[in-house]
């Protein structure tokens, strides 16, 4: 079954905590102090621009400027400072450079832990049980279901993200682009490379499965 097709399929009930958002959300809209337009534009904000044009940004910065992909992979917080508020729950930051030699892939095995300010809302895949499961189980096979190929001589390393670390993958710029500006970098890059599932090629389209 394809990743993408998880969300159709998931029959799973929500969560505790998505209970109480919805109860508060309703809460706030029955007393007058939010219209519900106000809190959908606020989500897809946060899920549509906020989020994925941030982390698209410090991947095509890190691509072009040596010095500062050298300080986002040893000091992600300072680095990361004029882009997003990182930690402000205390949780901290690392990035996972994609190699020749490695392929990351980011996971929440308990829940939907995510660096939301960067990336924006977790896609509706990232939190389904079945990723969770299997991301860690057959991280070879969840790739490819979601048309990434890894050969055989390239280590896949899973990291699971928890309420005090979130990762952030790096992708690796592809080859042709090395006269391309910063500006035009941006367009290639998805989120989905920035959690894992997906590289990042001249034919990359955002691919958003939810």
């Amino acid at each position: 079954m394809n990743m993408s097709e998880h969300h159709h399929e998931h029959t799973e009930p929500p969560s505790s905590t998505e209970l109480r958002v919805k109860s508060i959300e309703s809460l706030l809209v029955e007393k007058g102090l939010a219209k519900s337009e106000t809190i959908d534009m606020i989500i897809d904000t946060y899920e549509t621009k906020i989020g994925p044009s941030v982390g698209k940004a410090i991947v095509a910065k890190a691509w072009v400027d040596p010095q500062f992909k050298a300080d986002l992979i040893n000091d992600p917080h300072s680095a990361l400072s004029g882009f997003a508020e990182i930690g402000a729950q205390g949780e901290q930051i690392r990035i996972l450079e994609n190699t020749d030699q490695v392929h990351n892939l980011v996971v929440c095995t308990l829940c939907s832990c995510y660096p939301w300010p960067i990336l924006g809302l977790p896609p509706v895949w990232y939190k389904s049980a079945p990723y969770r499961s299997r991301a860690v189980a057959d991280p070879r096979g969840v790739l490819a279901q979601f048309g990434t190929n890894i050969p055989e001589n390239v280590e896949i390393r899973v990291w699971d993200s928890t309420s005090e670390m979130r990762f952030l993958v790096l992708p690796q710029r592809p080859e042709g682009t090395e006269d391309w500006p910063e500006e035009k970098l941006i367009s290639l890059v998805s989120r989905n490379s920035m959690i894992g599932v997906e590289k990042v090629n001249l034919q990359t389209e955002e691919l958003i499965h939810e």
